[in-house]
């Protein structure tokens, strides 16, 4: 066979001579939807790669990027990598502090921000030595009281033939970091093998099910593992791309994927419950949706129903992590399952799903010692293969895997006996209740399906006689009121009695982490010096 070493350039490059006329429809920064074609972002990549190379970027250095999707950074996200540089996503989410250390830890050396993030880099800049040079995505540069350049002018007039690939398919190609809800961030350094296999097990049909045929509306931020891998697969297959920017609210989604005939998304579940709600406001209809993938947090089961009953569209659940580059199971039907109907397949598909080709799961309890697939035993949830972290950047927390190769994920899950995943809990988050375990993402799943519900949250606390008990906190949706007994009254049955919250608390809100997932380490930050109701003769 011929040496043809997986490098992530070969993917736009394939896309570009292939599928050239392909589109990749943009918002813009700028306001207006704007239209560019795999050709045109190959060509602008490969000018985007002069640049890099005039500022002194060598292969290995890191170029950072901050922003959201838009073909700009798609082209950013190609040059870099083409010429064998690290491409770095810092998310702009973060707090500024994560974003200093990250960009001193990762010590890059050139930035490519959306000038939405301006006011921000002028508070961190002063504090990030390494970055000697700023260019944002757009046409003309923001006031800045730094020295910035404007994109279009960066890559104006550069020549089209640089030079990609030539280097080692082991390389790495990017790096993402951990968003450090425990201590600080830690860098997980991707490869252009690992991202070359990553896409093509997406691919498959039990996953993403991508095609030339497919029109992607990329919700998933760039910025946020690897957009799910959108980034190497859609240019593989040469689906065409939407890019919503940074208006990421219901109707602006809804605008696109009618007008550009979207088949297929990915996102988080916050984002398809925006979507609903503005449907619902405004009696909208889904004509080409035809199905997305959900991660990054358990999706409700009333936004399975919802999008399958009003608006025919399936929902998928994936789950994966930055350490897994990000993709590693996928909720599509076993054999055993695909012939039911679709509530018996209901309880299947909200699990976390089956696992891809190449990797390798186990289930083990504190000790170590390997638990069954049987669906009800709990156990800390384990993984290995080609597209898994080894260690993290630097070195930092040290060695990261077990005698047999695995990564301990730090999720507590289930695997059943047709190789359906489910995650019950984060192990830091799990709680424990009498020696049993209560998993808060089933009740979290329940609770929000109320009528009422906008967001709900469930965190462990301290009781004097069971170690610890549930309380559910609630954030209503606009407009509404409710009381602590109609929550219980809307789980009683749904969860086994001892599961039920000791309390139920209103709040106004309930946070999100930068990748929107809820942040219970603020939320518990919140409750200091609460104190559980306690009846001593209650048995649970």
């Amino acid at each position: 066979m011929q040496d043809w070493s997986l490098t992530l350039d070969k993917l736009l490059d394939h896309a570009a001579r292939w599928h050239g006329g392909r589109e990749i429809v943009t918002r813009s920064v700028e306001g207006p939807v704007v239209r560019s074609t795999y050709a045109d972002i190959h060509r602008r990549a490969k000018q985007v790669s002069h640049a890099l190379l005039e500022a002194g970027v060598k292969p290995g250095d890191r170029v950072a990027t901050m922003g959201w999707n838009s073909d700009r950074h798609l082209e950013a996200w190609y040059g870099a990598i083409g010429i064998g540089a690290v491409l770095h996503t810092l998310n702009p989410r973060l707090f500024p502090e994560q974003i200093v250390y990250i960009a001193n830890h990762a010590g890059d050396e050139v930035l490519l921000a959306d000038p939405a993030c301006a006011p921000l880099l002028a508070e961190i800049l002063p504090q990030c030595p390494t970055i000697r040079q700023v260019v944002f995505l757009s046409e003309a540069a923001p006031p800045t009281p730094f020295p910035a350049l404007a994109y279009e002018a960066w890559i104006a007039g550069r020549p089209a033939d640089t030079p990609w690939g030539g280097f080692d398919e082991n390389a790495a190609a990017g790096l993402c970091y951990t968003s450090g809800t425990t201590g600080n961030p830690k860098g997980v350094l991707y490869g252009h093998r690992s991202n070359y296999l990553h896409a093509m097990m997406t691919l498959q049909p039990d996953a993403l099910n991508l095609s030339a045929r497919d029109t992607v509306l990329l919700i998933v931020p760039m910025y946020h593992a690897n957009a799910w891998g959108v980034m190497y697969s859609a240019p593989m297959v040469g689906a065409k791309l939407v890019l919503p920017g940074q208006k990421l609210d219901g109707a602006s989604l809804h605008e696109l994927i009618e007008a550009e005939g979207v088949t297929y998304s990915a996102g988080v579940p916050t984002i398809w419950q925006m979507l609903l709600a503005h449907l619902k406001a405004t009696k909208g209809k889904l004509t080409t949706l035809q199905r997305v993938t959900v991660g990054g947090s358990a999706c409700p089961e009333s936004i399975f129903r919802t999008l399958r009953d009003d608006y025919g569209v399936d929902v998928i659940h994936g789950w994966g992590m930055t350490e897994t580059s990000p993709l590693a199971t996928v909720s599509v039907p076993s054999p055993a399952i695909a012939g039911r109907s679709f509530e018996d397949q209901l309880p299947y598909k909200l699990k976390q799903g089956r696992l891809l080709c190449n990797l390798d799961l186990k289930l083990v309890d504190d000790a170590g010692r390997r638990l069954p697939h049987d669906g009800r035993t709990f156990g800390r949830l384990m993984i290995k293969g080609p597209t898994i972290a080894s260690g993290y950047f630097r070195a930092e927390g040290g060695e990261v895997l077990d005698d047999e190769g695995f990564f301990d994920t730090g999720d507590v899950s289930t695997i059943d006996a047709e190789g359906y995943m489910q995650i019950t809990d984060r192990a830091k988050d799990v709680i424990k209740s009498g020696g049993e375990w209560i998993s808060s993402i089933d009740v979290e799943n329940i609770a929000v399906a109320h009528p009422k519900a906008a967001l709900c949250a469930v965190i462990g606390v301290v009781h004097p006689k069971w170690d610890e008990r549930p309380v559910l906190l609630v954030q209503l949706k606009p407009g509404e009121q409710a009381g602590k007994q109609e929550f219980l009254d809307f789980l009683d049955g749904k969860i086994a009695r001892w599961w039920m919250p000791d309390d139920v608390l209103f709040v106004d809100e309930i946070p999100l982490g930068a990748t929107g997932k809820i942040d219970k380490k603020r939320l518990r930050e919140g409750l200091t010096g609460y104190e559980l109701p306690f009846d001593p003769n209650l048995r649970r």
